[in-house]
């Protein structure tokens, strides 16, 4: 035994020996926590290549809909706005599960959820392709599916933070390569598979492909020892019994869980994280919205649906191609502190890139437009989760996004249909990215001049105090002067103050 050893050892049997009878039956472990420190490495790049592929097979799957969107309509004889509640629907419980994630996830660890998910998308996607009607397309493609992306996604993004912290926006940005990757890959897939299968067929061939959110999952091993199970109970000395006792019990587990994971304390007492939540809110309003009718406008202005896929696929290879160096970039020091403007920036050009549509319908434009779009995009998708850690603490993240996530799953529930009944009554997919480009904007600017007007705020208040003395209560019409003279002897000092009144 080394003496540090020998000496940790000492000073513990002291603790146990000076405390109460009561706590020295405590378990050793318990009174003196592990402190777990995050690797930055070592394993934690299984875990980053594991995530990127989640967020591969998650957050990138709605925008492959719009491959099936001409035939879904044809098939149930739906309008734009009854079948965009298809995407609608899977992209905002996608979201909105992100408490119930978080319960889970604290209950039974990212790894178990996010094999949960992987399960739940998969048969959803699989049970869709056997669906007779466009409400039962909103039960397993939009609720089932949706939900196990929301267990899958939220964990893998939640177990970078623990594995990585001197690295943490560079592990972020290329966690959010995967959201890269998917775009580059699954529309062209689903395009094959839409040529060769057709729909039904290519939603059952991708509901085995999102299986593999399981096996990514499998490698996400928790840090440290595992959580200690919780003893039931006892209320006034009994033990509740029966199955009424128990599902209270369980009830008000339930609650406090909510309670938790809903970040509401965060929302009242954090100005920044109310600022940033409700920006987000408003730009999930037309965000994903051009990504859901690209295609649908393409091919309606002839181009080929091989080609227009292909269009996702230019979006999905730039963000491949610079989300990575943008992540070295921004993981400078010289950065810290400045996330929330680059992120506000790019924002604001994302959105400005959306009227770029409006120019004509061909497929040069749409491929500049892709290539606009897809560069300011990698920058707000790079910054995203880095912005809310830095708002944040690490701690609270998993709440925290999960408010954010029930926050946004509103304006991602109602922005698809609004835009299909807005194609609807005027028959033109430009106004779509019109008002695409208004929203987004919109919420750039809203972000960039309260985080500018937060920061001046602050800045003045730790601005040092006036000088102590009776110029403090002074009247404004009052001039005050100090004067300091030395005298021969260094050491005594003759201050002299005069106040002058007008």
């Amino acid at each position: 035994m080394t003496p540090q050893q020998q000496q940790s050892g000492e000073t513990c049997d002291r603790e146990v020996e000076d405390g109460d009878k009561g706590e020295a039956d405590a378990p050793l472990a318990q009174a003196h926590p592990v402190a777990i420190t995050a690797p930055d490495g070592g394993w934690g790049w299984v875990v980053l290549l594991a995530s990127i592929m989640v967020l591969a097979l998650t957050l990138a799957f709605p925008s492959c809909m719009g491959i099936f969107y001409t035939d879904l309509q044809k098939q149930f004889d739906a309008s734009n706005s009854v079948t965009s509640w298809v995407p609608s629907i899977m992209t905002s419980v996608l979201h909105a599960g992100g408490p119930l994630c978080g319960v889970l996830t604290e209950r039974f660890g990212c790894r178990a959820t996010v094999m949960l998910g992987g399960v739940l998308s998969g048969l959803g996607m699989a049970a869709s392709a056997f669906s007779n009607s466009i409400v039962e397309l909103y039960i397993t493609a939009g609720l089932i599916t949706g939900l196990g992306f929301c267990f899958s996604f939220q964990p893998a993004v939640t177990i970078l933070g623990h594995y990585f912290v001197r690295r943490r926006v560079f592990a972020n940005a290329m966690s959010s390569t995967g959201t890269a990757l998917g775009l580059s890959t699954l529309p062209m897939l689903s395009h094959y598979l839409h040529t060769e299968l057709g729909w039904r067929g290519s939603f059952l061939v991708l509901g085995g492909i999102l299986l593999n959110c399981c096996v990514c999952g499998a490698v996400m091993r928790p840090l440290g020892p595992p959580k200690p199970r919780r003893k039931k109970q006892i209320s006034n000395g009994i033990e509740e019994e029966g199955l009424k006792g128990h599902m209270w019990m369980v009830w008000k587990s339930l609650l406090s869980s909510f309670s938790r994971h809903m970040a509401f304390d965060q929302f009242c007492n954090n100005t920044r994280f109310r600022v940033f939540s409700l920006g987000i809110t408003l730009m999930m309003l037309g965000f994903v919205v051009p990504l859901i009718f690209l295609v649908p406008y393409a091919t309606d202005n002839g181009i080929d649906q091989k080609n227009a896929a292909f269009l996702l696929n230019v979006l999905g290879f730039v963000n491949i191609i610079i989300r990575p160096p943008i992540g070295l970039l921004f993981n400078l020091s010289w950065f810290k502190g400045r996330h929330i403007y680059i992120f506000s920036a790019a924002l604001l050009l994302n959105g400005l890139s959306n009227s770029i549509c409006c120019i004509r319908p061909s497929f040069l434009v749409l491929l500049i437009y892709m290539l606009s779009y897809g560069l300011t995009m990698s920058v707000v998708g790079t910054l995203m989760f880095t912005v809310l850690m830095d708002i944040v603490d690490m701690s609270r993240f998993p709440s925290a996004l999960g408010l954010l996530a029930i926050m946004e799953s509103v304006t991602l529930l109602i922005g698809p249909p609004l835009a299909g009944s807005l194609v609807d009554k005027t028959g033109e997919y430009t106004y779509v990215f019109i008002a695409s480009t208004i929203t987004v904007a919109s919420s750039a600017l809203y972000l960039l001049l309260s985080f500018y007007w937060l920061d001046r705020r602050d800045a003045a208040r730790k601005e040092p105090s006036p000088l102590p003395g009776s110029a403090a209560i002074q009247s404004p019409d009052c001039q005050y002067i100090r004067v300091s003279a030395g005298g021969a002897n260094k050491r005594t000092t003759v201050k002299t103050e005069r106040v002058s009144c007008v």
